[in-house]
């Protein structure tokens, strides 16, 4: 658990729902490599966003220990935890969240400026270009496709250089092409610059992925390495047939 670059250990979860609790990660204990591509599938509230951010210090577990790049996330105040997020956490949601009024660039640097930090031109340059939008960084999103905008969306998470790149379903909005467009650029980014990966998703074709962590109930059930798209939907559907 300590070579990894995101660990999990004995992680609990619960939330009080009316006058009981709702037991939404039940002791996942994990270690994900640094530079592979982790995906993160289950049924519907099987606890994989919960599992998401609490790995990225979003959320605090209700006990067990998360250590992200050495750093045990416990031992954070909020403080601590604002800034571990700003330099070594990067987030990609399913909504692109860009600003309609600014441009690619303006966009992919604006989360930086709000931080008090300076961008130089070549630095927003360098991030749209390993997205493969290095044309495009003075268009508005109304001007670029919705596999654009995701791009974009990427470009602001790799901005800072961090360690650890979140996806929360992140191709969720897009079709079924333009999905495993953005999921052959997250695989080139492991693949080639060795970028770490933790993904959320529903879709099958996360096959892309170096694994795939099953969670039900909150709990890890299965790691899948070297598989294909209908294996993964094989499993899922034997998994959701018992929930």
């Amino acid at each position: 658990m300590t070579t990894a670059m995101v660990a999990l250990h004995d992680l609990r979860m619960e939330y009080t729902a009316g006058r009981g609790r709702v037991t939404a990660l039940d002791g996942v204990t994990v270690g994900l490599p640094a530079g592979t591509f982790t995906a993160v599938m289950g049924p519907s509230g099987s606890g994989k966003s919960t599992l998401l951010h609490c790995a990225a210090g979003l959320d605090r577990p209700s006990s067990g220990e998360v250590v992200l790049d050495g750093v045990r996330l416990s031992e954070l105040d909020e403080t601590g935890l604002t800034i571990l997020r700003r330099e070594r956490v990067g987030f990609v949601f399913q909504a692109f969240n860009l600003i309609s009024s600014l441009t690619a660039a303006q966009n992919v640097a604006l989360p930086a400026r709000l931080a008090g930090r300076r961008v130089a031109p070549e630095e927003v340059a360098a991030a749209l270009g390993r997205v493969g939008l290095a044309d495009r960084s003075g268009h508005r999103p109304v001007e670029l496709s919705g596999g654009e905008q995701q791009r974009v969306a990427i470009a602001r998470a790799l901005l800072t250089g961090p360690s650890v790149l979140f996806a929360d379903e992140p191709t969720g909005a897009l079709d079924a092409t333009t999905s495993r467009q953005v999921l052959a650029l997250l695989r080139g980014l492991v693949d080639e610059r060795r970028q770490t990966i933790v993904m959320v998703t529903h879709d099958p074709v996360a096959a892309v992925a170096d694994e795939i962590l099953l969670l039900t109930d909150g709990r890890l059930v299965d790691r899948l390495t070297a598989t294909s798209a209908e294996s993964i939907a094989a499993r899922m559907a034997a998994v959701e047939a018992t929930c």
